[in-house]
């Protein structure tokens, strides 16, 4: 196989453009796509300060990278979950790149700062751990970016990524994730920070490719809480249809983004307003991330199971069958 812009033999294959690239032309194919998604999105500029999360995995290291490389001003933002050693691994790939860039990494520690882990939070509160996760994350980028000065968060949500949560989120129709899923969220006036997904064109086995071609270390292994994610499963269903016909995760995600989401948009007014604790953006009067903390903290409640109803309306264990 040779690749498709000089002819020298190919590394990685991009099926669902039908081409081929070697090392050098795959890192130029890579740069191009970020670049057509911050200007097509217009995402933001090189006068502005970006703060990248970090997780010490392969997109979000390749997109720190890719960024630094195209001149834009980017640092990093680490989260400490507590989740072991995995999270203590991802510390050290995080703190590695940032090092060996001699750029800066900021650390922020739930732990530390508010006295709960992500194990404690799905342990106390009995929600999927990842639930109580992304809910962290996404506070906590939001609060050091306004806090630390920085125009705008980049995520390294890539292609894969995005056409797995649209899907997640059709088959269970939550319109007003649909409203809000894009590469792109604003800023608004009340805190909300600008949020970008500059690798939303890009697939992960693309992101893993051009983290090996430029030499990133990065945690290999899967977050320990994703077993049994429902993401994962919709990343596999969405897998075995790209393999049968390439080009279906990114005709999904696009066709969403250039003919439906706008509708779902028009149809999601919302107003933020200062959290009463916090004094972070919400919609509603507490915001989900304190009403988590007070849930976390509470004294963790007996499980009792669920109670069965009986025929009849009642409820308590079903009675024996009659002896005959």
């Amino acid at each position: 196989m040779r690749c498709t812009r000089c002819r020298e033999e190919a590394w990685v294959e991009v099926r669902r453009h039908n081409a081929a690239y070697c090392g050098d032309c795959f890192e130029r194919f890579f740069r191009d796509q970020v670049e057509r998604a911050i200007g097509h999105e217009k995402m933001f500029s090189k006068e502005d300060r970006i703060l990248v999360a970090v997780s010490g995995g392969k997109d979000s290291l390749a997109l720190w990278d890719v960024l630094l490389d195209l001149g834009y001003v980017a640092d990093g933002l680490y989260i400490d979950l507590g989740i072991g050693e995995y999270s203590g691994n991802s510390r050290v790939m995080s703190e590695r790149f940032a090092a060996a860039r001699e750029r800066t990494l900021h650390i922020s520690s739930l732990d530390q700062s508010y006295g709960v882990t992500v194990p404690l939070i799905a342990e106390q509160t009995r929600r999927a751990p990842c639930s109580g996760c992304g809910l962290a994350k996404r506070y906590l980028f939001n609060r050091e970016a306004a806090e630390r000065g920085y125009d705008v968060v980049a995520t390294g949500h890539n292609l894969d990524d995005e056409a797995a949560t649209l899907l997640g989120n059709v088959l269970h129709w939550q319109s007003g994730y649909l409203a809000r899923q894009a590469p792109v969220l604003e800023a608004e006036d009340a805190g909300l920070v600008r949020k970008v997904k500059p690798l939303y064109r890009l697939s992960e086995h693309e992101t893993a490719a051009y983290a090996v071609i430029k030499g990133i270390e990065y945690v290999v292994e899967e977050c320990p809480n994703a077993v049994g994610a429902k993401s994962i499963l919709f990343k596999e269903a969405l897998n075995l249809l790209e393999r049968q016909s390439p080009g279906t995760k990114q005709t999904f995600l696009f066709g969403f983004l250039d003919k439906a989401r706008s509708a779902f948009a028009e149809g999601d007014p919302h107003e933020l307003r200062p959290c009463i604790e916090c004094e972070q953006p919400t919609t509603t009067e507490r915001c989900a991330f304190c009403r988590l903390l007070t849930e976390t903290r509470q004294p963790k409640r007996p499980f009792r199971g669920r109670r069965r109803v009986r025929r009849g309306g009642g409820t308590g264990p079903r009675p024996a069958p009659a002896q005959a």
